[in-house]
């Protein structure tokens, strides 16, 4: 007998114990791939329309990289509170990158999958408004594996309920000295709620004429021009002050303001049509009022000063002064624009008499009618 097969057959025996001691039991069941239901849903409304947006799943339910998507569940309820996804408003179909195959996470390298944003837009129906400001409408999303099995539904998400007032179709706009007056025809605000208060907004969008002309797209944000109260149905104005030379794009939505909880909610209805306002300055400034003349020069070589009341305009350039002479044409005194409201004539002779007048000029060269006249005679 081989002495050394007592030990060999030893050492095979262990060898097996310890085989069997790796064992970790039996296989893990095959994953559910249900999908984490989304945690970051957010909601805007703006007129009818409420803007669902939310993140999509990449991790499924037992910590495992999500490898398919079905569609999402899009709830809506007039209820607060919401456990499941009872009322379905819309059955989204997967993205484009949902319907790709994702590799497990074992096998994917140290950076983390990307979540893909979502988006979808309710429109809401007239059955789900109210007239009290405390009623809510309540969204959730609910994201389904390839089988159509999902874990349950998202963090919910409130709007108010409120009915907002239709936006003005006839918005107009003309253009004087003063800037842009807005003119649109209102509808009225309903009759009078406690806590209820509806508001006209002005949203405008500036460009430059430079920039439209280019062909470049360089305006601003829309800004909030002004507000008005929504009274009485009929005709209601605002003027807009701008500055000359730049296109003006305006928009008017109602908003209905109410409190609740202590704090202001506004909920905005939807835009007028968008209106276009060249404002090129074609008004020129006020015409000078006041104008004396009065001779000096006894003793010294004469002349006339005039004197008028100053106009006011932020634009203005300076004054023209005219001066005529008999049955003669005016002729004006000054080659660069006068900056006050006085004037020394120093052309004047003996025994004559001499006939004045002044117009104002603003900085884009547009100029007023002539002031009345001042006469005043030199001896």
């Amino acid at each position: 007998m081989n002495p050394f097969l007592p030990k060999l057959i030893t050492l095979s025996a262990l060898c097996l114990l310890l085989a069997s001691c790796a064992q970790t039991g039996a296989p893990l069941p095959p994953s559910l791939e249900l999908p984490k239901p989304p945690s970051d849903l957010r909601a805007i409304r703006k007129g009818n329309a409420v803007t669902l947006s939310w993140s999509e799943p990449t991790l499924t339910t037992d910590r495992q990289s999500v490898r398919y998507l079905g569609p999402t569940l899009i709830c809506r309820s007039n209820q607060n509170e919401m456990t499941t996804c009872v009322n379905q408003v819309e059955i989204a179909p997967p993205s484009s990158s949902a319907l790709q195959k994702r590799p497990r996470k074992s096998q994917q390298n140290s950076q983390p999958q990307r979540p893909t944003p979502q988006t979808y837009t309710d429109h809401l129906p007239a059955s789900a408004l109210s007239e009290d400001p405390g009623t809510d409408i309540t969204y959730a999303v609910e994201v389904l594996n390839r089988n159509a099995r999902g874990e349950g539904i998202s963090n919910r998400v409130h709007v108010p309920a409120i009915a907002t007032l239709p936006a003005p179709t006839d918005l107009s706009a003309s253009l004087n000295d003063d800037g842009v007056l807005l003119t649109w025809t209102s509808t009225g605000a309903p009759s009078a709620k406690p806590g209820i208060a509806y508001r006209y907004r002005i949203y405008r969008r500036t460009e430059d004429a430079s920039d439209q002309n280019s062909g470049r797209k360089k305006g601003k944000e829309n800004t909030i021009a002004g507000e008005v109260a929504v009274g009485p149905d009929g005709p209601t104005h605002f003027l807009d002050p701008i500055e000359w030379e730049k296109i003006y794009f305006y928009r008017i939505t109602a908003v209905t303001i109410f409190t609740r909880a202590g704090s202001e909610v506004q909920v905005e209805g939807d835009d007028s049509s968008a209106l276009q306002v060249v404002a090129h300055d074609v008004f020129p400034p006020s015409v000078p009022a006041g104008l004396q003349a009065a001779y000096s020069g006894e003793g010294q070589k004469p002349f006339i000063d005039l004197i008028w009341s100053p106009v006011a305009s932020s634009d203005l350039a300076g004054y023209n002064v005219f001066r005529s002479e008999a049955n003669a044409a005016p002729a004006k005194l000054n080659s660069e624009p006068v900056k006050s409201p006085s004037y020394r004539d120093t052309g004047v002779s003996a025994g004559k008499t001499y006939t004045y007048s002044v117009s104002a000029l603003d900085v884009r060269g547009n100029e007023s009618q002539r002031s009345e006249q001042a006469t005043e005679a030199v001896p």
